[in-house]
């Protein structure tokens, strides 16, 4: 069967754009198949589990990505800036799916935009951050294996780093997980 919906995509439904998270089709008996899709609510960040005859006629909704600078919060909203036109935008929490701990004042992100308005942040795999406060490494001399020690990051949080990570360092930190992932930018 060929389904006109694809992971990725941007689709305007009942007055609301949602992004198609997942597409499954599914089989029962001698009757047709039936392609069930599970889409995010582009302001809101709710998910919602439709079928395909449910979301027609489908109405894609074309998007771009630009560069913005994040400038400072604004309540629990965050301003960003368009690198290009110099415009200023507000993102809500759900658009930036819990990476607030990884902005940092004046650093450049990926927006996706949409009716000329930011949807979602693009976040990147990692994202360089100083160390603010390093722990005394807590282990005996000669200790083999992986021995990790606490780190505070300039922005707040908290990440678990080798012993050789001092103050002041930049490291690369995962936003999927949250984990020192290297270190330097």
């Amino acid at each position: 069967m060929n389904v006109p919906v694809k992971r990725g995509m941007l689709l305007r439904h009942q007055g609301r754009l949602f992004f198609v998270e997942e597409v499954a089709e599914r089989h029962s008996g001698k009757m047709r198949p039936t392609v069930h899709v599970r889409i995010r609510d582009a302001l809101d960040g709710r998910h919602v589990d439709r079928t395909l005859d449910e979301l027609m006629p489908l109405e894609e909704v074309p998007f771009a990505i630009r560069t913005m600078q994040y400038l400072y919060a604004k309540g629990q909203n965050r301003v960003f800036m368009d690198s290009q036109t110099f415009e200023e935008f507000e993102l809500s929490p759900a658009a930036l799916h819990n990476c607030e701990p990884f902005l940092t004042e004046g650093q450049e992100f990926r927006v996706l935009v949409a009716d000329e308005r930011p949807l979602r942040l693009e976040m990147p795999d990692t994202v360089a951050l100083r160390v603010a406060d390093t722990a005394a490494p807590s282990h005996a001399v000669g200790t083999a294996g992986n021995v990790m020690k606490e780190a505070r990051l300039e922005n707040g949080l908290e990440v678990r780093v080798p012993l050789f990570i001092k103050t002041g360092d930049v490291i690369r930190v995962s936003t999927r997980n949250r984990e020192y992932a290297g270190k330097g930018p």
